[in-house]
């Protein structure tokens, strides 16, 4: 077969969706039977998708259409399906033809239907879930499943064999598609973008992937635009902009676009096959030819832009009104179906126009000859093992995280850098994982001091390179450090390295981890109903580091304060989230050796980049991480008695102002009681009947006792500690302080200040809530206010805190 590009005509120009195809790639390769058996399969699928939405008896139509045989809620969506059917045939043929590696993510949402109906015909939903077999009973139980209680829902979810990608919240498919083609060479990702979809800010983004993609060493994304013209009830931008502007814009952001439009059968079928092998054999070409010059630069990638009917194949209109082409085909194209008889006949000649009894056999399964057209095996995108990671995965080597301690003799006297050292501990596992570890971060991983990372791998830089770009630039073109700034475009990349199979680590400054709340929720439900599928297999976790944090936020001011991720998180399922904040390196360390050796979790690590204090030797970091909460019995002095007070924190500058407000009230009151706790796991304060590491309320009746007041100095906003610990049998007696919304342009003290999260604050809640202090410690009170209003105008006049104040240790 020969193909031609041919160039662009007024006939491409068009703008509609119907008529006899129009493709920038020319051709006929399907022979006549080829052609005969895809459009038998094409019609299969369509077929399928309306017995999901329709159909709860009389799979195949061996008797008349009755009311009885339709569900009683009719849900899901009709529109996007047949041309993500049509898509996911004609791929499977390139596949079949080169015996091709490739998945397929779609990207419109409540695009399922169109997606489950392929993968149950070639044979992989069966597979997997055998009470839905290839049989007549098998094809009702299918059908009734669908959108109905007990069964599955209107997207790819995890349920979907060989999906990665759920489509529920949109604009994050081609991100997916380009972390699972990193470092899988011989993988193709073919990626269907929904033109509603295209109209979101990480969408638009993400076309940007293309410049990501190592030819010597990656795979590759094959976007599919699918132009159908309709959102819910709107029309689509990118549908209605004329040709030549949206070639410019796709061309403009690298890409080489071609064209298939239309709506005629066996025309459309010709130049979808023509483009699709044209976009294969030039995706291999490029690879062939980067790889056997062992060099990287950035090529000119192929993709589609599909333009048919929404809701093709359906009707031309109803009931008056147009359906197909339309955006009353979007959701269920005919309503009312088992009250109105006039709208089931019209259901019944439309189904029946499919011609099940030529496409199914007497058993009820696809018929040997059409199926033959599907590829076999794992080469199934259906039952691809890169859609299901955990079979993928390898451990990571891991060094030993110990050699990378700060030594301590003493607490809280040096300081550090927290995350400098864990820039060095991810440099040597990059160094024993350079096929299957990533380091993300939106342009922002030497700001975080994770910059040792480079002396391994630099990052990855494919476009043009200026002369200063050697002196400290760390740029080149086979990096494995990715970075770009969209937080959204990074996320979704290291979840579709997750899920297929490898590991990674993300960190991100804390107020503007805010832009991927929702994908966070969206990852994390994913797991959540991965963990009740026996045959998903466990993927790495997400590990994601949250730095450059409120407290330290003097010059930034107060944009950048806000560490309400965390309540994010706290919503999200007990067996898949983990929240922790390390004080200091060693315990920074310790935590991040454990994360990066877990399965199917998020992993939320809480430390700030700049000087704190150090305050834990590695061993003794060890025993606290895996405890997770505990008493540092060094700033403790209630041994052997009931304590007065508690004071307890969570986070490394929560933990120093406790610490200093216990030094106060100890220099103050020399006969005070005072027993300090500190937790790293914050989840530790829930009740274990609530999550999995929430200690059993006699353990927390232990170390926060039952009747004594404790004060909770929080990293975070204080409610999330209330709301943790509400049923606790002491919760009245907790007193929290955390971020309030307070503060702007502030020296560290002035902000801690400002949010009553300092020392002298604590100070005086304690005075407040021990009724022994509270007769006698006016006098200690009036002292840390003044000093509270030295340190206000100190800062003031000279820009920085007062000295004594920002070089406090722990006195010995």
């Amino acid at each position: 077969m020969t193909t031609t590009v041919r160039a662009e005509s007024p006939t491409i120009q068009a703008l509609s969706a119907f008529g006899k195809a129009r493709s920038t790639v020319q051709g006929t390769p399907l022979s006549a039977d080829e052609l005969r058996k895809i459009d038998a399969f094409w019609r299969a699928c369509t077929y399928v998708i309306l017995g999901m939405l329709y159909l709860q008896e009389n799979p195949l139509l061996r008797e008349p259409l009755k009311p009885e045989h339709i569900k009683n809620r009719l849900l899901g969506h009709w529109g996007s399906s047949p041309g993500l059917a049509f898509t996911y045939i004609h791929l499977m043929r390139q596949i079949k033809k080169y015996d091709q590696d490739m998945i397929f993510l779609a990207g419109p949402g409540h695009g399922a239907p169109g997606v489950l109906a392929p993968v149950y015909l070639e044979g992989s939903y069966s597979e997997v879930y055998p009470d839905k077999c290839e049989d007549e009973e098998g094809l009702r139980e299918f059908f009734k499943q669908f959108s109905f209680p007990g069964g599955i829902g209107s997207h790819c979810t995890p349920e979907t064999p060989g999906s990665i990608h759920e489509g529920g919240e949109l604009g994050y498919v081609l991100s997916h598609a380009c972390g699972a083609a990193f470092d899988n060479p011989e993988l193709i990702v073919a990626a269907v973008v929904g033109d509603g979809e295209s109209e979101t800010g990480p969408l638009a983004t993400s076309w940007h992937i293309n410049k990501f993609l190592s030819p010597v060493r990656d795979g590759a994304v094959l976007p599919i635009l699918h132009l159908n013209g309709y959102k819910i009830n709107n029309p689509t931008l990118l549908a209605r902009i004329s040709h030549e502007e949206l070639v410019s814009l796709l061309r403009g952001y690298g890409w080489t676009p071609y064209f298939v439009e239309g709506s005629e059968h066996e025309s459309m079928h010709q130049a979808m096959a023509a483009t699709t092998e044209m976009c294969v054999t030039e995706i291999k070409k490029i690879q062939r030819e980067a790889r056997a010059k062992g060099a990287a630069r950035r090529p000119r990638w192929p993709m589609i832009v599909l333009r048919t009917p929404k809701g093709w194949t359906a009707p031309g209109d109803l009931d008056g009104h147009k359906l197909e082409g339309s955006w009353r085909a979007h959701q269920v194209p005919i309503m009312n179906v088992k009250k109105n008889p006039e709208h089931l006949k019209i259901l019944e000649s439309w189904m029946r126009g499919y011609k099940p009894e030529e496409l199914f056999d007497e058993g009820g399964k696809l018929r040997a000859e059409f199926k033959e057209i599907a590829p076999t095996g794992t080469r199934r995108m259906g039952s691809n093992p890169h859609a299901n990671g955990g079979r993928l995965k390898r451990a990571l080597r891991l060094p030993d995280f110990r050699q990378y301690a700060l030594k301590l003799e003493k607490a809280g006297v040096v300081q550090a850098e927290n995350t400098r050292p864990l820039g060095a501990f991810l440099r040597d596992v990059m160094k024993l994982n350079m096929t299957n570890f990533r380091v993300f971060g939106p342009d922002e991983t030497a700001s975080n001091k994770l910059d040792d990372v480079y002396e391994v791998s630099k990052k990855f830089w494919i476009e043009e390179y200026f002369p200063e770009d050697a002196d400290g630039g760390e740029l080149t073109p086979d990096g494995r450090v990715i970075e770009i700034l969209s937080e959204h475009t990074i996320e979704g990349m290291l979840e579709g390295y997750l899920l297929t199979g490898r590991h990674g680590f993300i960190s991100s400054y804390e107020s503007f981890v805010h832009v991927i709340d929702s994908m966070f929720n969206q990852h994390a439900k994913w797991l959540s109903i991965c963990n009740h599928l026996s045959w998903r297999e466990n993927v790495a976790s997400l590990n994601l580091l949250i730095t450059s944090t409120v407290w330290r936020q003097d010059h930034n001011g107060f944009t950048h304060q806000d560490p309400g991720f965390l309540d994010v998180v706290v919503n999200k399922s007990a067996s898949v989230t983990r929240i922790y904040l390390p004080p200091d390196v060693n315990c920074l360390l310790s935590v991040a050796d454990h994360c990066l050796r877990s399965e199917n979790y998020v992993n939320v690590i809480v430390c700030d980049k700049q000087l704190h204090l150090q305050f834990m030797d590695m061993d003794a970091a060890i025993k606290h991480c895996t405890k997770g909460i505990g008493i540092w019995e060094w700033a403790c002095n209630d041994q052997g008695c009931e304590p007065d007070a508690v004071m307890a924190s969570a986070g490394d500058i929560p933990t120093q102002e406790a610490l200093a407000a216990i030094v106060l009230l100890r220099e103050e009151f020399p006969d005070i009681k005072l027993r300090y706790v500190n937790v790293v796991d914050l989840f530790k304060l829930q009740p274990n009947t609530e999550h999995p590491h929430g200690l059993s309320d006699r353990d927390f009746d232990s170390l926060f006792t039952v009747d004594k007041p404790i004060i909770f100095n929080f990293h975070g906003y204080p409610w999330l500690i209330h709301r943790l610990a509400y049923r606790r049998k002491n919760h009245d007696g907790m007193h929290v302080r955390g971020y309030k919304e307070k503060g702007n342009i502030n020296t560290p003290m002035e902000l801690a200040i400002e949010n009553e999260i300092d020392r002298y604050s604590l100070a005086r809640d304690v005075i407040d809530r021990v009724p022994r202090l509270q007769r006698i410690g006016a006098h200690a009170k009036e002292k840390f206010r003044n000093i509270q209003i030295e340190c206000l105008n100190y800062a003031h006049e000279h820009g920085i805190d007062e000295p004594n104040v920002a070089a406090w240790t722990w006195p010995y």
